[in-house]
């Protein structure tokens, strides 16, 4: 049986360039939007218009049974939320994950943020921290990318630090993924120690790294709609991700505007341009 390499060519790692510009350009329009009496539905079309002007189109619309673009959750949902009509409500944590294809290539990201609101300063401390630590994770995990020789050691380093940032949890029923030609590839990321190590970290990688955090319990179930995830205990939630492709001059980014300059300055390391 054929098995497709899980490493790319220099030109394949070129082409996914485009692809991984367009997933950073629809989730800038998400978050623009993001405002009490918005929706999710709001999101997803200023997201998708973002895609087809950059040629490409959602790959979110590619998994069989999903109809949207983006994957929008709010508050204890953790991931896979479907955008709907309910107006976004100051203090609302929202998670947005979208992903373009392009040239057949893909893209995949997503971020979090929270509404602001006066009247729950105490609730919007607690939600901003926790996304926060899960922004921070994130980075943590691309900083090890940049260095380790084996693609677990990324799920320690991000374990080790959401450890040290007090009493979070990191969900280990969905993790992280390979991207290249399909949106989810071969091999998983994990986000937390594993006792195997992984395949070798070299040039032609590129790995979709995702830290699910939650603010109690890592158990969850699956809403009636068949997609949305939701913490079981009802504890907030958030959701970063960035693609990363690993090339022969270093680490670049592919769905951050700047290849992950500013947040990976402060690790002492800068990205290279795929060239």
């Amino acid at each position: 049986m054929f098995r497709r390499s899980i490493y790319k060519s220099p030109q394949e790692l070129r082409d996914m360039r485009a692809a991984g510009a367009a997933t950073a350009a629809a989730l800038a329009e998400a978050r623009r939007l993001i405002l009490p009496g918005a929706t999710g539905l709001d999101l997803d079309a200023a997201a998708e218009r973002a895609i087809l002007d950059r040629g490409g189109r959602s790959n979110f619309k590619l998994e069989p049974g999903y109809r949207h673009t983006l994957c929008v959750s709010v508050d204890d949902d953790v991931v896979h939320g479907i955008p709907g009509d309910r107006p976004f409500r100051p203090g609302d944590i929202v998670s947005v994950d979208g992903g373009a294809e392009v040239g057949g290539w893909n893209g995949d990201a997503a971020f979090t943020t929270v509404i602001p609101d006066p009247d729950r300063p105490d609730v919007v401390a607690a939600r901003t921290r926790l996304s926060e630590v899960t922004e921070a994770a994130l980075w943590h995990g691309i900083a090890a990318l940049a260095s380790v020789r084996r693609l677990n050691e990324v799920g320690f380093a991000i374990e080790e630090f959401v450890e040290g940032e007090g009493e979070f949890g990191i969900l280990t029923d969905y993790v992280g993924h390979g991207i290249g030609r399909s949106m989810h590839e071969e091999p998983p990321v994990f986000n937390y120690r594993v006792d195997r190590r992984g395949p070798v970290v070299k040039p032609g990688l590129v790995v979709a790294i995702e830290p699910m955090i939650v603010a109690g319990s890592i158990e969850t179930f699956i809403r009636d709609d068949g997609w949305t995830v939701t913490t079981s205990d009802g504890a907030d939630a958030a959701h970063w991700e960035h693609s990363v492709a690993v090339h022969a001059d270093g680490i670049w980014v592919l769905t951050a505007e700047d290849g992950g300059a500013a947040a990976l300055a402060a690790f002492g390391i800068t990205p290279v341009p795929i060239g």
